[in-house]
């Protein structure tokens, strides 16, 4: 929602846009964006102190790389279930990005 603008106004706003072809939808829930765009065309538009940023361009995808710190009650936790020695745990457990589940099966195929 823009600041300053009130239902009426808002409702007014989606009719026009809707009338250009044009569809916009707020997403819940987003904390971080991280894309890369390669030549990207941006525009900045002011409206009563919010910026809004209108970035063109074609995304592409990046492999973050990060390291995961694994608890010790973790590994213990998956080498007993699992039946096999600590670094067996802790190496799962790595590559299964700390899921815990997902480690205790890959160990018992």
């Amino acid at each position: 929602m823009i600041p300053g603008m009130n239902k009426k106004q808002m409702k007014q706003m989606e009719r026009q846009m809707k009338k250009m072809g044009m569809k916009m939808e707020e997403l819940e829930g987003v904390r971080q964006v991280e894309l890369i765009i390669d030549n990207p065309g941006v525009s900045l538009m002011n409206v009563m102190g919010q910026e809004t940023y209108q970035v063109e361009g074609k995304a592409r995808e990046v492999e973050l790389e990060y390291e995961i710190e694994i608890p010790d009650e973790d590994i213990e936790m998956v080498a007993n279930t699992a039946g096999v020695s600590p670094d067996e745990a802790r190496e799962a457990l790595e590559e299964c990005k700390g899921d815990l589940a997902e480690a205790i099966m890959k160990l018992n195929q």
